[in-house]
């Protein structure tokens, strides 16, 4: 039984190394304690390295600029639209620039709008009445590109990973993803 445990942990790589330990740990104090000692040592030292692995990986966060890059030229291309690339990597495309107010950075807001995919699977959408908010409590895509619209104004925003949510996963929407938002900005609040 030990020998397949050892080859295995062998066979899976440098992340079951604490496993080796363990099952030798295990071989010793089979000669030195009864059967009901060496179980409950197996399962202590088989639950404290579970927490060992666990604290001791740090993710690192993916930087996905060229693969956000990519994909947002590819979606312009493919539906033959023209936008404007910021110094941020954000794109924005003003469909009506509006005649009202322009918010700042740091406005509050009444914004309709729809978000998706570049496969264009919707992942969130308001109402036409819009939601308010202030443009330091959203994502910064949102803090930068709401104000280059008007009220009254609409148009897109194609927000790289680096604007939205980075690598971290948000509830439906994967680390990584490029976020596209047709938005109408209904008033400055």
């Amino acid at each position: 039984m030990f020998r397949f445990l050892v080859i295995r942990s062998i066979d899976e790589g440098k992340k079951n190394r604490m496993y080796l330990r363990c099952i030798s740990y295990i071989c010793i104090l089979l000669n030195k304690t009864t059967m009901k000692s060496t179980l409950i040592a197996l399962v202590s030292l088989l639950f404290v390295s579970c927490f060992s692995d666990n604290t001791m990986q740090e993710t690192q966060p993916t930087d996905y600029t060229a693969q956000n890059e990519k994909e947002i030229t590819d979606y312009l291309t493919a539906k033959n639209l023209t936008a404007v690339k910021s110094d941020t990597g954000l794109y924005y495309i003003i469909n009506e620039p509006g005649t009202g107010l322009k918010p700042t950075a740091n406005s509050n807001v009444t914004v309709a709008y729809k978000g998706y995919f570049t496969n264009g699977n919707v992942f969130d959408q308001s109402d036409a009445a819009g939601i308010s908010f202030g443009l330091q409590q959203v994502i910064k895509g949102w803090t930068e590109g709401i104000p280059y619209f008007k009220e009254g104004g609409s148009g897109v925003l194609l927000i790289p990973s680096s604007l939205g949510y980075g690598s971290s996963t948000r509830g439906p929407i994967p680390g990584g993803s490029v976020l596209v938002f047709d938005i109408k900005l209904i008033k400055v609040n």
